[in-house]
């Protein structure tokens, strides 16, 4: 089985976390997430989530400490998911058509993640109003 090493940033602001919606056509397509992606050969986690935020929502992240690190077989393949927290260096603007929003602790609840998020997605549940 392939093992897909992924990086997301968990972006905090405001009591509200960013997240964005997968793209129809995609892996997981509809699932709500923490924006990152796949890292490439040879790249570090911070270079791969400094990128993948470039290329998706054509912004800069400054990228703080790893929270949570899990992982979770598909049908199909392995996602190895490192997550970081990190700070917006300026406001994103999907590149790719994706929907985008802030949303808070409660409204986290509500969306639909993919499975692989459910153990983080408890953790920020159970983290009351505290900041990452």
């Amino acid at each position: 089985m392939t093992t897909v090493v992924v990086c997301a940033a968990v972006i905090e602001r405001d009591d509200a976390f960013f997240v964005t919606r997968r793209q129809k056509g995609v892996h997981l397509e509809g699932y709500w997430e923490f924006p990152g992606g796949k890292r490439d050969a040879g790249e570090t986690l911070v270079a791969c989530l400094e990128r993948e935020l470039r290329e998706e929502l054509d912004v800069a992240v400054r990228v703080g400490r790893e929270i949570f690190t899990t992982a979770h077989d598909y049908p199909d393949r392995r996602v190895e998911l490192h997550f970081f927290a990190c700070e917006l260096l300026g406001e994103p603007a999907p590149q790719i058509g994706q929907e985008m929003r802030w949303v808070t602790r409660a409204e986290l609840a509500a969306l639909s993640f993919p499975p692989a998020d459910d153990e983080l997605i408890a953790r920020l549940l159970d983290g009351g109003s505290g900041r990452l």
